[in-house]
């Protein structure tokens, strides 16, 4: 078709750019920042003659699965032209990207579900959103005591948060680290961004010591009905693994005067704020897929997660696309360390890198896909000691959409 594929330039930048802007039918200009984060080699390119038509991203990041943190693609920017559609560039593009990646595992949100399926990707994560009645959510005072919630300054925040998003890391799966150019265009509050809402307030939790152990970041948007002010404050990002941090600063965000509605997106299905609230129901839930996880290779990822029970299995796993994924794999482990290897042991298990992928941060069990067929059990016994293993006491939980 006379569609070539090839790893981009940095001079590709603002084509690509404007690329998925125009696929994803947003308006948007890139800055200064974007280009210094762009990764040129983590970059595929789809091109007719001189004409750029598709494109895939990849992001040099890290994510928190149960038991550690370990090195993962973050896909992003996919897009086709839409003169170019049904061609198979997108297939090529992401084929490519999965079989060249040097991670274990690749990531992502998905714009549109029945996409990703086809290239082994999994919804690993689910992910609520609220939409708070904070006149009716009652919240639950917090102790008291010498510590204090207080205001900070983007720049200030820039030094203190990323130590707080990385004890989340230790504590949660599902959350991508930042790097420090990262945490500059996550602290970014150009007025154009803003929707109409006020400038982004960026609260912390200090403990009695005067230390920070948690934060939050959140914006309004005046709004006012018959009855009087019913102002809408999105909380864009709260962080806080101390419970009493975790604890003050829900409070604070619930009592906010003036407000009508909170809106969050990023709560996980076992989010503590439920326990926290005298009327949950107020607490109105939408749940959808947030991470999308595909094992780029099922050894070494099996290898790099820890596991909630001991495990020692052989897994027999089928992949369409990788071919060094096929085969089977003695998996042993526990929460202190875990081995991979091929085997030529029977298989205990058998099941697609899809399924394996699904359940990889915890979230998913595999009695989920026995249940219709796409688990296997070879050996009996082995379905519901693998998948309490491959469980994990806390949800995954991805805190932003990359």
């Amino acid at each position: 078709m006379g569609i070539v594929l090839r790893v981009a330039t940095s001079d590709d930048h603002d084509q690509l750019w404007t690329l998925f802007a125009t696929a994803m039918m947003f308006d948007s200009t890139s800055s200064d920042l974007d280009r210094e984060l762009f990764e040129p080699e983590r970059a595929l390119v789809a091109t007719d003659g001189d004409l750029v038509v598709g494109t895939a991203k990849a992001l040099s990041r890290d994510l928190s699965v149960p038991g550690a943190v370990v090195p993962a693609a973050h896909v992003t920017a996919v897009g086709v032209q839409a003169t170019h559609r049904r061609r198979g560039i997108l297939s090529s593009l992401m084929s490519r990207q999965l079989r060249e990646a040097p991670e274990a595992l690749a990531v992502l949100w998905a714009s549109e579900a029945a996409i990703y399926g086809r290239f082994g990707y999994a919804a690993a994560a689910w992910n609520v959103s609220y939409e708070v009645n904070p006149h009716r959510v009652l919240p639950t005072p917090g102790p008291r005591g010498a510590d204090r919630v207080e205001e900070l300054t983007a720049e200030d925040a820039a030094v203190q948060l990323p130590a707080l998003l990385r004890a989340l890391q230790e504590s949660r799966p599902g959350v991508s680290g930042r790097s420090e150019l990262l945490w500059r265009k996550r602290l970014q509050d150009k007025p154009e961004d803003r929707g109409g809402a006020t400038p982004r307030k960026i609260l912390v939790h200090r403990d009695a010591t005067g230390a920070v152990d948690g934060y939050a970041l959140w914006r309004g948007k005046m709004s006012w009905v018959a009855e009087g002010p019913a102002n809408e404050v999105v909380l864009e990002e709260l962080v806080a693994v101390d419970p009493i941090a975790y604890h003050a600063l829900w409070h604070h965000v619930l009592t906010l005067d003036l407000v009508g509605k909170i809106q969050y997106n990023h709560a996980a299905p076992d989010e503590p704020v439920q326990q926290l609230v005298a009327n949950p129901s107020a607490l109105v839930r939408r749940v959808g897929e947030s991470l999308w996880v595909r094992l780029t290779d099922v050894s070494r990822a099996l290898a790099q997660r820890r596991y909630a029970t001991a495990v020692d299995v052989v897994l027999e796993v089928t992949d369409d696309l990788i071919e060094h994924n096929n085969g089977r794999f003695h998996l042993t482990g526990d929460l202190q360390n875990a081995t991979c290897g091929r085997t030529e042991a029977a298989a205990d298990l058998s099941l697609s890198v899809r399924e394996l992928s699904a359940t990889y941060l915890g979230g998913r069990s595999l009695g989920e896909y026995a249940a219709t067929g796409k688990v296997t059990e070879h050996t009996p016994g082995a379905l519901a000691a693998t998948a309490a293993a491959l469980g994990w006491p806390t949800a995954p939980k991805s805190i932003e959409i990359f």
